[in-house]
This record gives C-alpha cells, structure tokens and sequence, in this order.
C-alpha cells in the first residue's frame, strides 16, 4: 500500500512539475498581445520580457545543481515552489514594467530548478522497470501544460487585464506539487538492495559477467567534485560527452526554429484568419500530447537508444523536406517588430511558441529542456518554447496583414471560428503551391512527433540515469545550462542566418545535424533500460 501510494504521488509530482513548466513557457505568447498595450512595449522591452525567464533559468541551471547535490532533491523541489509562488504572486500584482521583469525572472528560475530536482528525484525513488515512464510523464506534462496555456491565452484574450489571470492561475498546480512532495520520503525508498530488484526478475543484466562482477562489488556512493566530470575517474569524462551531445544535438537540430515558424507554414497552407491559425496550433499541440504518451508507453519496452534514433532518422528527414519544398514554394519570411506604441499597433495572434520543451526540456530539455524543453527539462523543454517564441516574437514582424488583430478584435476572431463560410484557402498567395505546402505541413507535424517521441523526454531520463548519486544534481544542472543557452543561440541568430545562407538551407543543415546526432547516438549513448541507477553507474565506471 505504502509503495503504491509513493508510486501516484511520484507521478504526481512529475505531472505538475511539467504542467507548470510548460504553462509558463507558453503563457507569454498570450499575455503580452495585452501587456504591449497596457504598459506600451516598444520591441525592445518585449525582448526583454520573454527573454526574462530564459535568463532566470539559465542562472538556476548554474547554481541549482548545488541546490539539488547538497540540500536534496524534495527540498530543491519545494524551495522552487516557494519562489515560483512569489514570482506568480508578482506578476498577478505588478504595476510597473521591472516588476514584470523580476517576475518573469523568478519564475524562469523556479522551473529551470524544479525542472531538474522532478527528473532526478523520480528516477531515484521508483523502481527501474516503472523509471522511463515517470520520468517521461514531466515532458507529457509540458505539452498539457502548453496546450492548456494556449486555452487560457484564447479564454482571456479580450478580458481586461487578462494577462494577470493568465500569470495567476499558475499557482493552484503550484501549491498542488508543494503538498504532494510533503507527503513523499526525503530519502529514495530501497528495496534492501539493488540485488533484490534483480532477484525478483524486475531488471535483466544484459552480460552474466557484468551481473557477477557487480554481485562482487557492493555498491558504495562515493563523494564527487564537479571538476571530476572531466576526468577519466570512473568514466566520467564519457558520461559528460554523453550528456552534452544529447542536449546539443536537441537544440541544433532546430527544434525551436521549426515550431517558431509554425504559425507562417500554417499561413501558406491557406489557415487565414487568426481564430483558425491558432486552432492549427492547438491541433498541433495535440499531436504532441499523442507522441509523448507513445514515448511514455514504450521507454521501458523498446528502449531509449532505439527511440532516440528512430525520432532522430525521421526529424532529419522531415526538415530535410521543408528545406528541399520550400527552395520551391518560398516561405515569406518578414523581421520587423511592430511596438504597441504605435497607434497602428497589431500583433500576430498566431504567434505562439509552438511545442517544445522541453523539458523540453524539453528539451526541454528540456530540452528545456525538458522542456525540459524539457525541457525540458526540457522538458523540453522540450523545453524550448520560449526561446523559440522570443526570436518569433522580438526580432519577426508579423507576416501578412491578414493574420494580424488588435487586441480589441479577438472576439472578431472567435465569431470566424463559427461563422466563417468563405473557402479555407481563398486567395492565398501560394495556391499554386498548395501540394508543396501541403507536405510541408506534414512535414512539420511528423518533425514535432518524432521529437516528443526522441529527444523531447528521452534526453532528460538519460541524464538522470547516468551519473552517480553523489554528482547527479551538478552533472544534470551542466548539461541544461548548455541547453538553455544553445537554445538561446539558435532562436537569436535563427533570422539572421537566414539572410546568409537562405532558409532552405537552413534547414537542409538541419537536416545533416540530425545525420550526425544519429551517428552520435548509434556509438556514445548506453541503453539503460530495466537497470536500476546503481547498475548503470558501476557499468560505465568499468567500461572504457
């Protein structure tokens, strides 16, 4: 009964740890159609407001790792709920701009932290045959998070001062994950030993020499310093490299540009008025969802090298693709911001940071991380909406007027949604394309499945799984630094790439990216199904 009860609140724990992941990073995409008239934005300053949380968590993943190694994982994990509830709290109150600012800030910082200690912590207190579906549950819970920001972004758009809903609602599944991690033991629970788990059959050595060699040696936790990940000592050097190209390659197979410009590809296959691009988007969402419960269902089965590759093979071919359409059918690529300042001032309802994470991680990961990215983690997160959505939103104009509202018309917007009975692609500047643009759409939705099903969750459960205890919270804090700020990289100089090279391309070298990420995968990455964490660790320890 105790077990079981461990097992939903660990679920739980993941869940909401990834909700609220993915619902702040896609909340912005709504909230700041309102807050660049409320405060009169130029587009400097909402640069600077989306940017806000990625600097937050970019700075949580220097110092969270600390957090997580010396304080544990249940305390990191509620000390981040307590400062996302005051970042929540001043973002619901704010009057000025730097509130906005530090708001955004604290609570980039709580999810980049809770986005860590929810994957370490899960890995560690559930059993290895139940690890890639708990884990993989945060990033699932970021794309229902995005998905359920996108809701509210539509239910509040014509509210006044909805943007201060939007930011609000974010603390109920915070205070949720803060009483459920009450409940959880500060220690992982043990079944005796890792050698009872292998007793009763839950975990299969894939060598009988490895599995008499590790009866032989009794499991010690040894005391690690962070420079340690980049020595020979227990092959840490290779765990290191594992880690970074995992969330390298996550990043610079262009997960955050593909769904950046999700809104303009929806635009040339004809989605013309605001109510049905952002309908596109939701739909868009929704494949995400499937794919990640896909994931979730066949980590512990097929395993995370097989899912990584097959997700990697099919996003290379899938941008590959809209690189070679679109030197065809070129994609109208606009990059002048429109400042609410203006009188004429309008804004692409469309623009929505389209699925990370990452966690996200995303991710991602993210990816966020993963998040998550998260992301994405990030979780994508995975993770990676955000970033994703401050080169969309800061740097890109909006692409046609036809796409554009202000804020004054969304209930317009929402009459369409029922009322509209003109043809779907009327007048559409690339009908005599709409084949090309067809399969560029398909494309995309093949692109953003297979990274929910690869890189979205998998990056993430195998950076909790490959380090030992002692370093785990440090090592993971690393490698998402690295997300984070590759991610950064790639969405500020997404445009301007495309003024060099052109954005077939661009995608094209997508496309040779994720080549390479396969072959990487294929010769560095362990397959670390159905063994328990200390398994794994005394496995790389031995292997050169």
């Amino acid at each position: 009964g105790r077990a079981l009860l461990v097992l939903l609140l660990s679920a739980t724990v993941s869940l909401l740890g990834g909700l609220i992941f993915g619902y702040e990073l896609g909340i912005i995409s709504g909230a700041l159609l309102q807050l660049q008239i409320d405060f009169h934005l130029s587009c400097f300053k909402q640069e600077v407001l989306v940017s806000a949380l990625l600097i937050g968590a970019l700075l949580a993943s220097l110092v969270g790792g600390i957090l997580i190694d010396r304080h544990g994982r249940r305390r990191a994990i509620l000390v981040s709920n307590l400062v996302l509830l005051v970042g929540s709290l001043i973002l619901t109150l704010v009057k000025s701009f730097i509130g906005l600012v530090i708001g955004r800030m604290s609570v980039g910082f709580a999810i980049s932290v809770s986005s860590m200690a929810c994957c370490i912590y899960v890995s560690e207190m559930v059993a290895a045959h139940q690890r890639g579906l708990l884990v993989s549950l945060y990033e699932a819970g970021i794309t229902v998070g995005i998905l359920l920001s996108y809701a509210l972004n539509y239910i509040f758009a014509d509210v006044d001062e909805g943007w201060r809903y939007m930011f609000g609602l974010a603390i109920a599944p915070t205070a949720m994950q803060f009483l459920s991690i009450l409940f959880l033991p500060v220690n992982p629970v043990k079944l005796s030993s890792w050698d009872s788990d292998c007793q009763k059959g839950l975990i299969q050595l894939q060598d009988p020499e490895d599995r008499a060699a590790a009866k032989r040696e009794p499991y010690k936790e040894k005391r690690y310093s962070f420079l340690d990940l980049f020595r020979t000592r227990d092959n840490m050097r290779r765990r290191t490299l594992v880690g970074l190209g995992l969330v390298l390659f996550q990043q610079f197979t262009g997960q955050p540009n593909v769904l950046g410009y999700a809104s303009k590809i929806f635009h040339s296959v004809g989605f013309q008025s605001n109510s049905s691009a952002i309908l596109a988007s939701v739909g868009l969402g929704a494949i995400k969802v499937v794919a990640t419960l896909i994931a979730m269902a066949f980590a512990d089965k097929a395993g995370r090298r097989v899912l990584l590759m097959a997700g990697c093979v099919v996003m290379a071919i899938s941008v590959a693709t809209i690189g070679l359409t679109s030197r065809i059918a070129p994609l109208a690529m606009a990059r002048d911001c429109k400042a609410a300042a203006h009188p004429n001032a309008s804004h692409s309802l469309t623009q929505h940071p389209l699925m990370t994470s990452q966690p996200a991680v995303s991710p991602m990961p993210p990816a966020l991380g993963a998040g998550k990215s998260q992301a994405g983690p990030g979780f994508a997160a995975t993770r990676s909406l955000t970033k994703a959505f401050a080169s969309t939103q800061s740097r890109e104009g909006v692409p046609d007027p036809s796409l554009t509202q202000k804020r004054g018309l969304v209930s317009q917007a929402r009459e369409e949604t029922g009322g509209s009975t003109g043809p779907p692609f009327g007048g559409a500047p690339w009908a005599e394309h709409m084949v090309l643009n067809w399969i560029t759409l398909l494309s995309m939705m093949a692109f953003v499945s297979a990274f929910s099903i690869g890189f979205g969750p998998m990056t993430w459960l195998v950076l909790s799984e490959i380090y030992p205890a002692g370093i785990r919270g440090r090592a993971f804090a690393f490698c998402n630094s690295f997300n984070w700020a590759a991610n950064l990289l790639i969405s500020l100089s997404f445009l301007d790439l495309i003024d060099a090279i052109g954005f077939s391309w661009m995608f094209l070298l997508y496309g040779l990216v994720g080549v390479m990420a396969v072959i990487f995968i294929y010769l560095f990455v362990p397959e670390t199904k159905g063994q328990s964490l200390e398994e794994i660790d005394q496995q790389f320890s031995r292997k050169r």
